[in-house]
Formats: structure tokens, sequence, C-alpha cells
């Protein structure tokens, strides 16, 4: 009896690895239709969340370099030198817990990348493993501009806006691919929490972020973008 469970439990498990592998694999060459995040939103629907969602799928090759730059700055300078996971982000957000710090989280693009598509929004072991696991699939199977892309695309930036291109329009009126340095800070700025933060006009903590982010994105400087 107990080998037929581990059987069945093994065939589940290779079954839904075959299955998401396949799907990371498609997902390579076509855009998603609609991702985890999304769908919780939808179900869910929390206070203030709009009747109808914003969303633009645009092209990387079309999103404007400071916005790239700017997510990168703000989110995981490391994310050319990374595989999925960044086992310095890890150790440096542990030492600063045991410093009397707040725990932080060490999630990479490429990990936020993975949960947004796939898992849920509550946090927990299950989840926080699946998630590297994920992440670590993408990284095999995509490359990171496809990886930066299809994250700038299903981000959230504000109740029911997803994507840097609903974003751009929602908060400037501005096409995403003439996004000035400042205005790509604002945005990278509110992802903590969306919800809360405005890309505009700005609170005095998404002024004083985005002039951090500013700064990073000057000490990164644009040709990490071909790194």
């Amino acid at each position: 009896m107990l080998e037929l469970v581990f059987r069945l439990i093994f065939k589940f498990v290779l079954g839904v690895s075959i299955l998401v592998i396949t799907t990371i694999v498609l997902l390579r060459y076509f855009d998603p239709p609609t991702w985890s995040w999304k769908i919780q939103r939808e179900f869910s629907r929390p206070m203030a969340y709009p009747q109808v969602t914003r969303h633009t799928w645009v092209s990387l090759d079309r999103i404007a370099p400071s916005v790239q730059l700017a997510i990168v700055a703000a989110e995981d300078q490391r994310f050319p030198y990374h595989y999925g996971i960044d086992p310095e982000a890890i150790i440096d957000a542990l030492e600063e817990a045991d410093r009397g710090k707040r725990l932080r989280g060490a999630s990479t693009l490429t990990q936020q990348t993975a949960k947004n598509l796939f898992l849920w929004s509550n946090r927990d072991f299950a989840r926080k493993v699946l998630e590297m696991g994920i992440a670590l699939l993408l990284e095999l199977f995509w490359n990171k501009q496809r990886i930066l892309e299809v994250y700038l695309n299903i981000a959230e930036f504000g109740p029911g806006v997803f994507g840097v291109g609903a974003a751009s329009d929602y908060w400037f009126q501005v096409p995403v691919g003439e996004l000035s340095n400042r205005q790509a800070a604002r945005l990278a700025a509110v992802l903590p929490n969306p919800w809360r933060y405005r890309a505009h006009p700005p609170s005095p903590y998404v002024v004083e972020r985005s002039r951090w982010i500013e700064q990073q994105m000057e000490q990164l400087g644009y040709a990490w973008l071909h790194l």
C-alpha cells in the first residue's frame, strides 16, 4: 500500500514538473495571456480593485532603456550575474536580520517573475521553494532579456494596472518608450506596494526612493543592458 502511495506521488510530481517545463518553454516564444497574480486579483477582488484592469503587452525593444534600468536598479542589481537565485542577497538579508533589522526579501527579478506567473501571493516555505525551483528553470530555458520583458509586462504598478505599458499611460499619459529617467524611477519606486504608493503625484517616500533609484541608475550605467 505504501509503495502504491509513493508511486502515485512520484507520478503526480513528474506530471506537474513536465507541465511546468513545457509551459516555460512555450512562454519563451509566446506571451502569456494571463498569469497567476492577475488571476488571484480577479478572484479576490480587493477593495479599490477596478472593474476593468489595464494591461498592454509591450516588447522589450519598445520599452525605454530608462525603464529597464530603473527596475533593475531598484529590484535586483545583480540580475545579469546570477542564475535565478542570488546567494549574496540572501546572506546580506540574513546578516541584517541578525543585527536586529527587519528581515527583508532577497528575491531576484527571476524569482519575482516565477511568483507572478505561476504561484500564490502568501509568503510561506512551500511557495519559496517552488519559486526558487521555477526561477532556475526560467534561467535555463529563457535568456535575461526574456525574463526582464515578461517581468516588466506582468508586474502590478497600481490597482489593476499591470505592466509598464499600462502604467506609463496610467500615471504619466506618456508612451513607455518615451519615459524620462525620473518617471521611470518613480514607476520602480512604487513596486514594493503599488496599492499604497503613487507614481504621480508622488508621496515623499516615492520622491526619496526615486532619487535613490536614479543615483543607482547612474552608477550602473546603460552599458549594463547589453551585458
